[in-house]
């Protein structure tokens, strides 16, 4: 097979055929046409042709680098497929039927031209050129008087070429503009044979098989499919002739992305290539984590670790500016390395961070609108970087050219963890690297911190840098240079102290004014007013028994509130101070209350004497109360008889008090 399969997935209009004989009328069908025509080999039905047309891969095919696919030109739109496409027994048909005639050799020389000529290979090219100086020596030969036949005869004898075929390059020529005889006199030979027929049921099994993520072999796939073959009993071409095949008609870039995956493809089209002559100093900034491969002991002590180092890179001079170490990658060493550049250096304008959990936490980026870690509230606190006005860009998942900070990782491991300094502790950067004194000793902390610290300066101030604008100069260089004349944020102590702390949102008791965090309970006098509400803690992690700060939801500073401090079941001095504590607060409520200068209860109750008595309303029925029970037995034991005087009203109430309280 000669066609050779090019797809050019950006082009949006219909590739040039003016250099390609495939222009007869009749010759180019759709797929509507196609199943009408009936032809042997090819379906019937318009939806089954274009299955076909799909399966086969027609859009894509070419030939001598033309397309056989070209929009159809009518109305209604479509696509028209070349009759070349077609199987053998279908096209003999329409040979029969007279369709599909080709044209003549002087309509293809007519439509070839220099788009064609420049597709073609070295030794084709090489020829042309030899035909074009025979046939403009015999031009020379008839402008200078002798006859045709003579300057014909007389150069092919000196070329030692038959005076036939010297013929046949002056008929290609006849009739073209001079500027257009080499394309003209190009040999165009066809490869010989006849393209072997494959079953399409194996071959569609053939191509699924090639097509897979295991990346099997072809030699495998091949093998697979002829053993299927035997079982249906139909015969195979050889497996280079399947292999062909694919490679005509798959797209590499489609094998690539189907055998290797998505990275394989990004990794085989250029990569983007980024300047920063355009940027100054501390006007864009990169930050990212970087895991040592050297074993260190922790600050505490307990099993040694690899430690973790957050970093923050300059990107227009590549200077190290700020950094971290920690045990873990975490947003509070990330806050640390920020407060260390603002302080030192200033308040950068951008910041491409990666989207790691550690940088995306809302400690450093809430209220960013591009924040697409955890769970975003409209009540979230204010990030540092996005209370400092740091305009924040994400850096692409699992993409280090992302991020020019990687490139000073790769010669941090090689000046830091593979120094003479770390030797016995130097782990190797996988498990299939490491030395063969791996785990002989670990570093203590503060021996590693200061032998990190010398390396990044080393780091910062080699000279001979290459590349860019550097001009052998070092990158502490570099970045003074530019510093000194770029226009620098400065930090203020409002800023400082935002940045050396974190923030979280709390609800302050609605019973006792205290705040709960992190385990440790926070109380102040001014944390009567917010009872029940919702506050903004800015507190340092790193020191959770220092004072913390409260803000509104709306940012506004509300206040300091003290730790208090649990204190032991015995402990004099902590009951003592607790009872201190009360009396203070009691005494300054009571002054509190005096300063209102209330009225006196007396004073009240003398300004409400003149208040109008009660209107008393008149029933207007009486009812007959009957007395019964232990009442009317009363009642009647105190009634007056005959020789006894009329019982007082005071006994009859005293015998009533008497009867409810047996009661």
């Amino acid at each position: 097979m000669t066609a050779i399969v090019r797809l050019d997935f950006g082009q949006s209009q219909p590739a040039d055929l003016s250099g390609v004989p495939l222009d007869g009328a009749d010759e180019w069908f759709t797929a509507a046409e196609l199943a009408e025509l009936r032809l042997p080999g090819l379906p019937t039905d318009k939806s089954a042709m274009n299955r076909r047309i799909r399966d086969e891969g027609w859009r894509f095919r070419q030939q001598d680098g033309a397309p056989l696919c070209r929009p159809r030109v009518a109305r209604g739109g479509g696509t028209e497929y070349h009759i070349s496409l077609l199987p053998g027994p279908a096209r003999l048909e329409l040979a029969r039927r007279g369709i599909g005639a080709r044209p003549t050799p002087a309509q293809a020389t007519e439509t070839s031209g220099w788009p064609w000529y420049d597709r073609q290979g070295a030794t084709t090219k090489a020829e042309a050129e030899k035909r074009l100086a025979v046939v403009r020596d015999i031009y020379l030969l008839k402008e200078s008087g002798m006859n045709w036949t003579a300057a014909v005869v007389g150069i092919a004898r000196r070329e030692r070429i038959g005076v036939s075929t010297v013929r046949v390059w002056m008929s290609l020529v006849k009739g073209v503009a001079r500027a257009d005889w080499l394309p003209a006199l190009a040999p165009r030979r066809k490869g010989g044979g006849k393209e072997a027929e494959i079953d399409p049921e194996l071959w569609t099994l053939y191509k699924s098989d090639c097509l897979r993520p295991s990346s099997a072999t072809y030699a495998s796939c091949y093998e697979r499919v002829a053993a299927v073959a035997a079982q249906m009993g139909r015969s195979l071409p050889s497996e280079r002739t399947f292999r062909r095949r694919l490679e005509a008609e798959v797209h590499p870039d489609v094998l690539k992305l189907a055998r290797e995956g998505e990275e394989a493809l990004r990794r085989s089209i250029p990569a983007q290539r980024r300047t920063v002559e355009h940027l100054h100093a501390l006007e864009w900034v990169n930050i990212d984590g970087h895991k040592f491969d050297v074993m260190v002991t922790p600050p505490g002590g307990g099993k040694p670790i690899r430690p973790m180092m957050v970093a923050i890179q300059d990107i227009h001079s590549s200077k190290i500016l700020a950094w971290r170490i920690g045990e873990s990658e975490s947003a509070a060493l990330a806050r640390l390395a920020f407060a260390d550049l603002i302080t030192n250096w200033g308040i950068p304008v951008h910041c491409l961070l990666d989207n790691g959990r550690g940088f995306a936490s809302k400690w450093l980026t809430g209220g960013a609108l591009t924040r697409f870690r955890f769970k975003v509230l409209p009540s979230d606190p204010t990030g540092l970087l996005t209370a400092l006005g740091i305009q924040i860009h994400w850096a692409l998942p699992y993409r280090g050219q992302s991020k020019p900070i990687e490139r000073a990782f790769r010669d941090l491991c090689d000046t830091i963890s593979r120094h003479p300094a770390t030797e016995g502790a130097y782990t190797g950067n996988n498990v299939l690297n490491k030395p063969h004194n791996y785990g002989t000793r670990a570093m203590a902390w503060a021996e590693f911190v200061a032998h990190v610290d010398a390396g990044i300066a080393k780091h910062n101030a080699k000279l001979g840098r290459k590349g860019r604008f550097y001009a052998g100069r070092s990158f502490d260089d570099v970045f003074a240079a530019s510093y000194a004349a770029a226009p620098i944020g400065k930090a203020k102590p409002e800023h400082m102290r935002m940045a050396l702390l974190a923030a979280d949102q709390k609800r302050v008791n609605s019973d006792t004014g205290e705040i709960d965090l992190f385990g440790n309970r926070y109380w102040a006098e001014g944390c009567s007013h917010l009872r029940g509400n919702q506050v903004t803690v800015r507190f340092d992690p790193d020191d959770l028994h220092r004072e913390i700060y409260l803000y509104d939801q709306g940012g506004h500073y509300l206040g300091a509130a003290q730790l208090i401090a649990d204190t032991g079941f015995d402990n004099a001095e902590g009951a003592r101070i607790t009872g201190k504590r009360w009396k203070e607060h009691r005494r300054r409520i009571r002054d509190g209350l005096e300063a209102e200068q209330l009225l006196a209860a007396e004073q009240v109750a003398a300004r409400q004497a003149d208040a109008p008595a009660p209107i008393m309303p008149e029933p207007g029925a009486v009812r007959i109360v009957r007395h019964r029970g232990q009442t009317a037995a009363a009642l009647k034991a105190v009634a007056p008889t005959p020789a006894q005087p009329k019982p007082s009203e005071s006994r009859i109430f005293a015998a009533l008090g008497h009867l409810r309280a047996v009661d």
